[in-house]
């Protein structure tokens, strides 16, 4: 398992801490049926959620309450900003949503 960070309150700052994305093509995000109800592609616009949630899943094995609060703060000043604007980041929205008592998912990662 990978180790934890501490994040701080900028996103970039904590981005640098996490594992790198060099040679991931994306992260599938699985729930406990089995189905992939999330792709996240490694794209620009998309290579921060992508750390995020490959380090998430390494980190935690799963994306449950505990780990969407640690990727939450992780996210830094994105966080504010997706509870300001549901749907402006819908990485983010996820992990509100498992926080809320959503369903809990595995990152499953697809090298490239």
């Amino acid at each position: 398992m990978t180790a934890k960070i501490e994040p701080g309150p900028v996103f970039k700052d904590n981005l640098a801490q996490l594992p790198p994305i060099e040679g991931v093509a994306r992260v599938d995000l699985i729930d406990p049926a089995g189905a992939v109800v999330a792709s996240i592609e490694n794209a620009p616009g998309k290579q921060g959620s992508l750390a995020v949630y490959q380090y998430l899943g390494q980190a935690f094995g799963e994306i449950d309450a505990e780990a969407a609060e640690h990727g939450l703060a992780v996210f830094g000043e994105h966080t504010a900003d997706a509870r300001e604007r549901p749907g402006a980041h819908p990485n983010i929205d996820r992990l509100l949503d498992i926080v809320g008592g959503g369903v809990v998912l595995r990152a499953v990662v697809a090298a490239g």
